[in-house]
């Protein structure tokens, strides 16, 4: 028996062996595709409107044939058939009294690459806005590079100057710069246990001066102007260059504050701006959302009144890119299956 789990193993180290071998040959062979795609030119991406009131409406109609009684029901169906042909014969169904809600999906990462989609959006939007037309922003971002986030802020605010409504619903969590954008909005609405705040400003860096000293390796660094670089990732840092580093720091913070001030003047900044997060209601208690809420409740009372309509730009993403993601789904779920595989079961 021991032989034979021996011999078991044995097939089986190979067998991985093999497969790790495979997998690394083809990630670099992606990853030279990748490098070669890198250096085509950027293609466009495509603007996708999306009339969300039509699968709304279906699904409340759904429920409400499952509720009825015969008659009702059948009511129902020929009112819902009068509307279809309508449309069918070019006539498109009636815009509703309460002007139409643009809603805007922003998924920020750290690097805040998204405002490319988002600037774009917004001058689709502000290109065909009418009087009484609102948007909804679905945020969800725990912040990331300042000048990112700064712009995306910006871009929101475009549609506050031309008086369009902005509603902000956070889900999950709208932190540091995500709530440099949720402060534009006209009504901030937060589920109960969505994140919001982290109004501060944080920076990180190694430093590898005593390893390269160790190790007996010069670093040389040339600049011009006494602060260029004031932390070093490899020379030796002085106190000097951290009270600058740090000093620098408190100028960003002090812009941020004046920033989320500016638009929330009953905030009371000072006792928010500590670098922590408050969760539902009592992020409503300390001024940073005013109520409490869903983005699907938000739609579903939109739908009543307004024609909800879906804006979202998407990029083109290149060859190298779509294999590569295509690639490390592939690796992680073999991993994922190795690791399953290679446990007992009694």
């Amino acid at each position: 028996m021991t032989d034979f789990l021996l011999a078991l193993w044995s097939d089986y180290g190979a067998f991985l062996l093999k497969t790790v071998t495979l997998v690394l040959a083809l990630v670099f062979v992606v990853g030279i595709v990748t490098n070669a795609a890198s250096r085509q030119r950027e293609s466009g991406g495509e603007l996708q409107v999306t009339n969300l009131s039509k699968g709304l409406e279906r699904t409340i109609n759904q429920m409400k044939m499952n509720l009825l009684t015969g008659k009702e029901r059948k009511a129902l169906q020929k009112e819902e058939s009068k509307k279809a042909k309508a449309e069918n014969k070019g006539k498109g169904p009636e815009k509703k009294p309460g002007g139409r809600l643009f809603v805007v999906d922003f998924n920020g990462s750290i690097d805040a690459k998204e405002v490319e989609s988002l600037r774009r959006e917004v001058t689709a939007i502000l290109a065909v806005a009418e009087k009484g037309d609102e948007v909804l922003l679905r945020l969800e971002s725990g912040g990331g590079v300042v000048h990112g986030y700064g712009l995306a802020a910006a871009q929101l605010k475009r549609l506050r100057d031309q008086g369009i409504r902005l509603t902000i619903s956070v889900d999950k969590v709208a932190a540091s710069g995500g709530y440099m954008m949720a402060c534009i909005a006209d009504e901030i609405v937060a589920a109960p246990f969505a994140m919001l705040g982290s109004i501060g400003v944080l920076a990180q860096i190694p430093n590898f001066h005593r390893l390269l000293k160790k190790n007996h390796v010069d670093f040389e660094q040339v600049t011009a102007g006494e602060y260029k670089r004031t932390l070093t990732l490899f020379g030796e840092n002085t106190e000097k260059g951290r009270e600058k580093f740090k000093e620098e720091l408190e100028n960003i913070h002090t812009l941020f504050k004046g920033f989320v001030k500016e638009h929330r003047p009953d905030l009371d900044i000072d006792a928010v701006a500590t670098g922590e997060v408050w969760f539902g209601q009592e992020a409503v208690d300390k001024g940073l959302t005013d109520r409490i809420g869903t983005s699907d409740d938000l739609l579903l009372q939109a739908v009543k009144e307004k024609d909800v309509i879906k804006v979202q730009y998407k990029p083109r993403v290149k060859l190298g890119e779509k294999l590569a993601k295509q690639m490390s789904a592939a690796v992680e779920h073999t991993l994922l299956r190795w690791w399953q595989n290679s446990r007992f079961y009694y």
